[in-house]
């Protein structure tokens, strides 16, 4: 759980596992460096209102237009190469005739980007490039930090208490995932048909995206590998410890798990509301699910801290009253 192991890949890791980090780390950069690009070039259109003058509302407009193209140029990459796993992983998932995370994910990025293709072809309509590169910016971001905390469990010293803690909550939490990826998308689709048909179908799109965005758990992918990893880093600093003290490790570990798996998914219910009725941008959605994901990971850390930091005043402690 050092800082330093986000960017430093532990000296255990097999030679496919670093390639698999390092790639993984390469999409991260492409997409944040595109997403930058991309909002700057998205800007003009979040100034266009119709009480501008003819000849400023004009030069805006063209302005959009040759912007649009460049938004989609550079949006590109971002959906074929950077998102590649998302593909991967929703197709082989749906040929086995599941549905996990990455389904939702994909179906996000396809409603967004193909609508906004189409009216950069057209020079019509509007367009959600900067929704699409931030949304996987920030899914990259939340699943590289994933990655670097399961990592650190798979090459760090395995405590037996701790690994049958992580296979029990890792079942639960991929129980709770399951249901919350199927109902959500239903709700997207079911939500996005009430604004195409009732209400106003050129908020259809927006407000799809923005659940979909929205049912993708990447919080509750991190709750387990992030305390799991910290309660082995405790255990690395600490040293040997009785069973005593590794049971009530355990225990903070199932309370700061728990927090994180059911705090996301009461953070996603409170926000999916919103999003239904259309009081959540795509790039808001995207933004939540950022902050819920490094919400986690810094509960985790917390944990890390508090755990240490005990264990050092007792020892203190301990080595006051012998003195």
């Amino acid at each position: 759980m050092r800082a330093i192991s986000i960017f430093s890949p532990p000296a255990e890791l097999s030679d496919s596992a670093r390639q698999h980090r390092r790639h993984m780390l390469a999409r991260l950069g492409l997409a944040w460096l595109a997403m930058m690009q991309v909002m700057m070039f998205a800007f003009p259109g979040y100034l266009r209102h119709e009480g501008m003058a003819p000849d400023n509302l004009e030069l805006l407009d063209q302005a959009i237009f040759l912007m649009n193209w460049i938004s989609l140029i550079l949006t590109v990459p971002v959906v074929l190469y950077c998102a590649q796993p998302v593909w991967a992983g929703a197709l082989s998932r749906l040929a086995q005739k599941h549905i996990t995370m990455d389904v939702p994910v994909a179906l996000g990025i396809l409603v967004a980007f193909f609508p906004s293709a189409y009216a950069t072809w057209v020079g019509k309509g509007e367009v959600y490039f900067d929704s699409v590169v931030m949304f996987v910016a920030f899914l990259l971001t939340a699943r590289y930090l994933e990655l670097c905390a399961r990592q650190a469990v798979e090459t760090g010293g395995a405590n037996a208490a701790i690994e049958a803690f992580r296979a029990a909550a890792s079942q639960q939490a991929n129980r709770i995932a399951f249901w919350f990826v199927t109902i959500q998308v239903l709700l997207a689709i079911v939500a996005g048909a009430i604004w195409w048909l009732y209400i106003d179908a050129n908020h259809a799109v927006p407000v799809m995206v923005a659940m979909f965005v929205m049912s993708c758990p990447c919080a509750m992918a991190m709750a387990v590998p992030s305390t799991v990893s910290a309660a082995h880093a405790t255990l690395a600093v600490r040293g040997n410890i009785p069973d005593s003290e590794v049971a009530e490790l355990v225990r903070a570990t199932g309370r700061v798990t728990r927090q994180n798996l059911y705090g996301s998914v009461v953070w996603h219910l409170l926000m999916t509301p919103l999003a239904a009725v259309g009081l959540v941008a795509p790039w808001v959605a995207a933004l939540s699910m950022l902050v819920s994901s490094l919400v986690v990971a810094g509960n985790a850390w917390r944990m890390y801290r508090r755990q240490v930091r005990s264990a050092a005043a007792a020892n203190w402690a301990s080595a006051a009253v012998q003195g």
